[in-house]
């Protein structure tokens, strides 16, 4: 809590025209050795008393807050341990904040409506960089293009990334060379990254080996299929009751066994006769 506001507290109580009390606590520069604890204590919305580590003292603005800040001044402990956490944080916002991220860049050709005035669309996308700040360039044989170009902010990722989007508008010629240049914090220097289309010969190879790929998954479901629609072992037997399945084998046996009886019914009539 605000140390300074502590002593506004206590004046609710000597006075009872007191109507408003606020503090406020400020934590400057860049490194723990330029630190610089500023606390300031309002009374009534009019500065009342104020502490700045660079005086290493309060100041009090009337003549009452200058005997709190005397009495203050007597004892500075509990505002030198408020110095220290702002340092502390100074240093932890520091080697937090000042680390950057490289960004991982994608450059591609979109897929183009068919009403566009433009036959091709590239895209570059940047991914996963900190800190916000980037500057994403069309460059077209080396030179900077500006004109058919649409760009994203810097868009969060939610885990202290940021990515961004550049969309270039374009009628191709022959010859000519798409790039885009990224420059960021991360960077020693700035990036180029070159459109390299993919040729016709390699093209054709991708598309024949999709194509085989799959003519082979369908044969192997066919071939899947049909093993298993003929299986040996099981076959389907009705009667006049209930279906049921019996094992191939089992139904050989079970009729040559009928045959055996059938035959020693015969003989046995034979020799009664």
């Amino acid at each position: 809590m605000n140390v300074l506001l502590q002593f506004c507290f206590c004046l609710v109580f000597l006075n009872a025209d007191a109507q408003y009390i606020h503090g406020q606590t400020q934590c400057q520069g860049s490194s723990s050795d330029d630190a610089v604890l500023l606390e300031k204590g309002y009374y009534n919305k009019m500065l009342y008393i104020e502490y700045n580590s660079t005086y290493g003292k309060c100041t009090g603005y009337t003549k009452r807050a200058r005997e709190v800040a005397d009495l203050i001044n007597r004892d500075l402990r509990a505002l030198n341990k408020s110095l220290q956490k702002c340092k502390r944080w100074i240093t932890y916002a520091s080697s937090t904040f000042t680390q950057t991220v490289e960004p991982k860049v994608r450059l591609r050709l979109a897929e183009v409506v068919a009403d566009s005035e433009h036959p091709a669309t590239f895209v570059c996308s940047v991914y996963n960089f900190y800190p916000k700040n980037i500057l994403v360039t069309w460059l077209k044989n080396g030179e900077e293009v500006t004109s058919n170009v649409t760009s994203t902010e810097a868009l969060p990722d939610g885990n202290w990334l940021y990515q961004r989007h550049s969309h270039l508008h374009y009628t191709p010629k022959n010859g000519d060379t798409i790039s885009c240049m990224v420059e960021h914090a991360s960077l020693e220097k700035p990036r180029i990254y070159d459109w390299e289309p993919v040729p016709e010969s390699v093209r054709n190879k991708i598309i024949l080996g999709t194509v085989g790929l799959i003519v082979g998954l369908l044969s192997l479901s066919v071939g899947l299929i049909y093993y298993k629609m003929n299986v040996p072992g099981r076959e389907r037997v009705s009667t006049s009751d209930n279906s049921r399945d019996v094992q191939s084998g089992e139904g050989e046996d079970a009729d040559m066994h009928l045959q055996q009886e059938q035959q020693e019914v015969s003989n046995n009539s034979n020799n009664n006769g």
